[in-house]
């Protein structure tokens, strides 16, 4: 097989990942929203990397990231946010934060956790002052 057919595949394979992974993140948005979430961006970037979705529940705003797994044999989607990924999630809540001139409003970071059989929110999943 040809190296481009090869690198042909991999495109496919990682824009169906990011097509599902689009696709779940917008379906934890409506299960945020069932609970009483505002939510106030998908998707959001900057240098520093991406937070799935930034919402408001009551007085807080909530920087959430969304963990899907078919299944939990390669560990549960809970596990996917490690101590790496903790950082990145807080230096983009910061940029968020500094961006939008945003001060003396409580954050926390949330998890959505999503396989097939269910939806689970942890909120605040970790704590900033932690990394």
């Amino acid at each position: 097989m040809s190296e481009n057919r090869k690198a042909g595949r991999r495109g496919s394979t990682e824009r169906n990942r990011r097509r599902l992974g689009a696709e779940k993140e917008q379906k934890a948005g409506k299960y945020l929203e069932d609970a009483g979430y505002e939510i106030l961006e998908y998707n959001y970037r900057c240098r520093a990397g991406e937070i799935d979705i930034v919402a408001k529940d009551g007085n807080y705003l909530v920087f959430c990231e969304v963990k899907y797994r078919s299944g939990t044999g390669s560990g549960h989607p809970l596990e996917a946010v490690d101590f790496r990924k903790q950082k990145i999630i807080s230096r983009c809540a910061l940029y968020y934060l500094t961006r939008g001139g945003i001060q003396d409003v409580p954050c926390r970071f949330d998890v959505v956790s999503m396989t097939d059989e269910e939806i689970l929110v942890v909120k605040n999943a970790f704590d900033s002052t932690d990394l």
